[in-house]
């Protein structure tokens, strides 16, 4: 795979020993048990996949590359170039302003921009929309689109099943930028519809098999459907498409009822319905961290630790699967460990943070993190950890004991 270009403040002592020797142990990727560090006192179970994929370590190259090149010139971002902190705090340090928050809200005016300035299109890929609103303001952004191969990816699966009338079923989030994306990109050829989980989906089944009435399905998805969707007519032909950072396990549970669905009821009805098979679209990424991820919970753990941004889908989802199994604790970075009987906590059902005491319980400690979290990080959240703890052995001992 391509090695990309990223600054050293991302790079880490720590996790790229642990990354070579998983890479040297199992080239091939069929071992999802996670790395075992041993400190004596303290074991900690890193999860097999976790930290930058090829989409954020591209983008991030594309970025960084965009400002050696642009000395002197204004440098925008459409929004956040990934969801994590510490990446975009650092891009604002280089003189990178974003346009939009990451609701869509503007906070530079399109008027402002000149043909003149640099504007990067982020990881999750842009809308249509304001492709052209760029366009007409005379912005290229061919140069420094960061848009993921695996959005893309999906965008082209859409388009294809367009031109043969299916109706795309996206499942995301539909505030989030890549389904706002995706759904826009859907929308140039063919009918779709926002599902975020299964509740949603067995909605969207009674839509069509008839249950629930057009008006019914207005309300229910309003917002979430392109304009002349007529659910009597554009649900005859699916496809289950996704946000690319969405639980994987979902996505394909969605698809197989929405499957059942069609196919029980075209037998009932005699019609033609169909069903597009779509999971060659979901990301190689999400789908290695969701499983490392739930190799670790079968793990036997006192509790777990999840890092990266709050607002990250991806993290969240690795979170939503690990505290089904221990007391799970969300943070950016290790200034949220606050010392060895506070830290504080996002909960990711109320959204908000939550400071947590006597929570070191135990020394065996489950450690992963999302797509866009650096790898540095996790190794200030270990060595903290290392520190709080007591650790009997070196950082140097632990790694020496994996060769």
């Amino acid at each position: 795979m391509k090695q990309f270009d990223i600054p050293s403040i991302f790079r880490s002592p720590i996790i790229s020993k642990v990354k070579a020797f998983r890479k040297t142990q199992d080239p091939r990727k069929k071992d999802f048990s996670p790395t075992i560090l041993d400190f004596g006192n303290i074991q900690l179970h890193i999860a097999r996949h976790f930290g930058f994929c090829y989409g954020v370590e591209n983008a991030i190259e594309i970025a960084y590359r965009a400002v050696e090149e642009n000395q002197g010139k204004r440098i925008f971002l459409l929004s956040q170039m990934i969801h994590n902190p510490t990446v975009n705090e650092d891009l604002t340090r280089h003189g990178i302003e974003f346009i939009q928050d990451t609701s869509g809200n503007q906070l530079i005016p399109w008027e402002e921009l000149t043909p003149n300035d640099v504007v990067i299109i982020p990881a999750f890929g842009t809308t249509i929309e304001i492709e052209q609103i760029l366009k007409e303001r005379g912005v290229s952004t061919e140069r420094y689109n960061t848009t993921c191969p695996f959005v893309e990816k999906v965008w082209n699966r859409a388009e294809k099943l367009g031109t043969e009338d299916h109706t795309l079923v996206i499942h995301g989030k539909y505030n989030h930028e890549e389904t706002r994306a995706t759904f826009s990109h859907t929308a140039l050829n063919s009918e779709a519809v926002i599902v975020k989980n299964m509740e949603e989906a067995a909605f969207l089944a009674k839509c069509i098999t008839g249950e629930a009435s057009k008006e019914e399905f207005y309300a229910f998805f309003k917002g979430k459907y392109t304009p002349n969707f007529d659910p009597e007519i554009h649900l005859t032909k699916i496809g289950v498409i996704n946000q690319t950072t969405m639980l994987a396990s979902e996505t394909q549970e969605i698809a197989e009822f929405l499957k059942k669905v069609t196919e029980d009821y075209t037998a009932v009805s005699k019609g033609s319905k169909t069903f597009a098979d779509t999971r060659d679209t979901l990301c190689y990424a999400t789908n290695d961290n969701q499983s490392a991820t739930e190799a670790l919970m079968n793990e036997t753990l006192d509790f777990a630790i999840v890092v990266g941004g709050y607002n990250s889908s991806n993290t969240s989802h690795l979170v939503e699967l690990l505290e089904q199994s221990c007391p799970t604790y969300f943070i950016k970075d290790e200034s949220e460990i606050l010392d060895a009987d506070t830290i504080n906590s996002f909960n990711i059902h109320t959204h908000q943070m939550e400071q947590i005491e006597g929570w070191i319980k135990g020394g065996k400690i489950g450690i992963t993190s999302g797509a866009s979290c650096p790898d540095s990080i996790m190794d200030n959240v270990i060595s903290k950890l290392l520190t709080l703890k007591g650790s009997q052995k070196s950082i140097e001992g632990a790694l020496q004991e994996l060769d």
